[in-house]
């Protein structure tokens, strides 16, 4: 609990031990009205000095319909017509409602406040004769060398110089998943260094920094208000003179048009400004939004605005590129076939040698799948375009490549028909085999399929690669439909057929790597960006940004983003409907002052706890 909230519960306290005192002193004793006027005003100054403070300021500056305008007028008006006790009990009851709401805010606020510990503190700047200072962050220049000790963040984005440690992405992505880095690797700012000292050169500064723009993602997010939000916003602005006019009208014509008993009538309308106060609206629904983005963001879930938590929870398109989205994006040996005579190291060892010179991503995968290598015995490679290597090994001429390569050396050959890159191998004119490379499915791509279409949401695969690879990883996954070597244009355009095609209030949402997809991630009613760590196209151009690569997160974000629109419109309806009836059995002279306080704190509280529960997210 905060100073500021410690100093109204005192308050509170005290002015409801006085009102109880008083009341049980009038019950018992009989006493002037100007004497229990001024003894009335005691607790009534304790509790609502700051509300009449407001409201004086909110009509000075010309801002005169709100809450507090509405709550004196009302207990003002009560304490006027000798409703004393009920005067000082609205008031006691609105700070109640208004200490409860703040608890609330205050723990929304806190769901993201694990989020903004990734803010670096200092940076431990070495100088060129090594020695090291303390500095802040924004002090630090590109081409800088730091030092993060074990147990600190890592403060700015760069690569590491020297040391080998393990890094905690849990501040990242919402869960703790160790990263391994050495010389050479890049970090980024956010994680913290578990184990020994890194050396980093730095690569932006502190505001391009990888956490510099998630913080200022987070930050803004609430700027990008929902149409539920600006509804309620718009809605107070006409609702609240209304309900003024309206009491107003109340006090002044019955009497007017019956004759006599204005007192009645005022009191009626004094119950009818306390009852309209839209303190259940104008709170609960901006907190279920804020507390719907704080949750998604202790999951590693980076909703830009309220107005995209509100689209997601319409998803019924959900369209996916392939390579890095629902694959790692990392060719691997998946299977090694060696020819009758052969062994699979020797095949492995053989090609792996012959393809050592290269910078290919396939010829990497060959080299990390065999291990240890003596490049020294290789020598002489030959690049043949659109075909693969010839490389002279301990001696010998060593083929890998493709079948057109095994064709034109009229070497016979085992066809593979697996799905990916084949790599057949060949040495002095002998077939050794063949080995299957290929980009490996993420292990969560076909449980975030199966959780978004038990759903109801369709989905899509697009990608640049073969019509067989698309088969494959389509029927491994359990897409409903996927169109294979598309060209970014092509996927533009793919995108541009299913946004013309879907319902109005349908929603489509495009997840890709945020690097080559960034046309489309933008042209999608809602571009979700996948494996963000690092990618500064990712934050920029997509609307949701998840801190891992995991596309079951895109389930979890529907989910977080349903759960909170049905809480908004439970609250809408239950407030709307509950002030509804209170100010026609007000209007009527059925409910008193105390029925009304119900019908504003008492409807405040429900809708505030019922939007509270966007704080618990269920990850699974």
């Amino acid at each position: 609990m905060t100073k500021k909230q410690k100093k109204t519960l005192k308050r509170i306290i005290i002015a409801a031990v006085l009102t109880a005192v008083l009341a049980l002193l009038f019950h018992f004793a009989e006493l002037p009205w100007f004497v229990q006027l001024v003894l009335w005003l005691v607790p009534y100054l304790v509790i609502g000095h700051d509300v009449l403070r407001k409201a004086f300021m909110g009509i000075k500056s010309g801002e005169v319909f709100d809450e507090n305008f509405l709550m004196a007028v009302a207990t003002v008006g009560a304490m006027g017509c000798g409703e004393y006790a009920e005067g000082v009990a609205v008031m006691l009851f609105y700070q109640i409602g208004e200490l409860f709401q703040s608890y609330a805010v205050g723990k929304s606020r806190a769901s993201i406040s694990a989020l903004m510990d990734i803010r670096p503190d200092s940076a431990n700047l070495e100088a060129e004769d090594g020695t090291v200072s303390v500095v802040d962050p924004d002090d630090v220049p590109i081409g800088s060398t730091i030092v993060v000790k074990p147990g600190e963040k890592i403060p700015l984005d760069g690569v590491v110089l020297s040391g080998e440690s393990t890094l905690n992405t849990a501040a990242l992505t919402g869960e703790s998943r160790p990263r391994t880095v050495r010389p050479g690797d890049e970090v980024i700012s956010g994680c913290v260094n578990d184990d020994s000292v890194l050396r980093v050169r730095t690569t932006k500064i502190y505001g391009e920094s990888t956490v510099a723009k998630i913080l200022d993602l987070v930050e803004n997010s609430s700027l990008k208000k929902a149409r539920a939000e600006n509804f309620i916003t718009k809605f107070a602005h006409y609702y609240t003179p209304a309900v003024c006019i309206g009491a107003l009208v109340l006090a002044i014509l019955p009497p007017l048009v019956l004759g006599g008993g204005w007192l009645t009538w005022i009191s009626r309308a004094l119950t009818f400004l306390v009852i309209s106060c839209p303190c259940a609206l104008v709170i609960s629904i901006p907190l279920s939004f804020f507390g719907g983005i704080g949750g998604a963001s202790r999951c590693g879930i980076l909703i830009k605005g309220g107005n995209y938590l509100e689209a997601l929870a319409n998803t019924s398109i959900a369209v996916f590129d392939k390579t890095g989205t629902l694959t790692k994006g990392v060719f691997a040996v998946s299977q090694v076939s060696p020819a009758n005579g052969f062994t699979e190291k020797e095949l492995l060892e053989q090609a792996a040698l012959a393809e050592s010179f290269s910078s290919h991503p396939i010829s990497k995968s060959l080299r990390e799948a065999c291990g240890e290598l003596d490049a020294r015995r290789a020598t002489d490679a030959q690049e043949i375009a659109g075909h693969g290597v010839r490389t002279m090994v301990d001696g010998h001429v060593v083929l890998a490549g493709n079948a057109r390569m095994m064709d034109d050396s009229k070497i016979t050959y085992t066809k593979n028909t697996g799905t990916g890159t084949v790599v057949y191998v060949a040495r002095d004119g002998q077939f050794l085999g063949s080995v299957l490379i290929a980009d490996e499915v993420k292990e969560h791509s076909k449980q975030a399929i199966a959780a978004l279409k038990a759903q109801g949401v369709r989905t899509i695969m697009l990608t640049g690669d073969s019509e067989a690879v698309a088969s494959e990883i389509s029927g491994q996954l359990g897409l409903d439909e996927y169109h294979a070597q598309l060209l970014p244009a092509d996927k533009v355009n793919r995108v541009e057929e299913l946004l013309a095609a879907k319902g109005k209030n349908d929603i489509l949402t495009f997840a890709g790597d945020g690097i080559n997809d960034a046309p489309v991630l933008m042209r999608a009613d809602v571009g979700i960006a996948m494996g963000a760590m690092g990618s500064d196209a990712a934050i920029e151009a997509a609307d949701v940004v998840l801190m891992d690569d995991d596309p079951a997160k895109i389930s979890l974000a529907m989910k977080i983003s349903r759960k909170c629109m049905h809480i908004v419109y439970q609250n809408i309806v239950f407030a709307l409907a509950v002030k509804a009836i209170f100010l026609l059995l007000g209007a009527f002279g059925i409910a008193n002052m105390w029925w009304a306080v119900f019908a504003d704190v008492g409807v405040m509280i429900l809708a505030v706890l019922n939007a509270m529960r966007m704080l618990i997210v269920e990850k699974n």
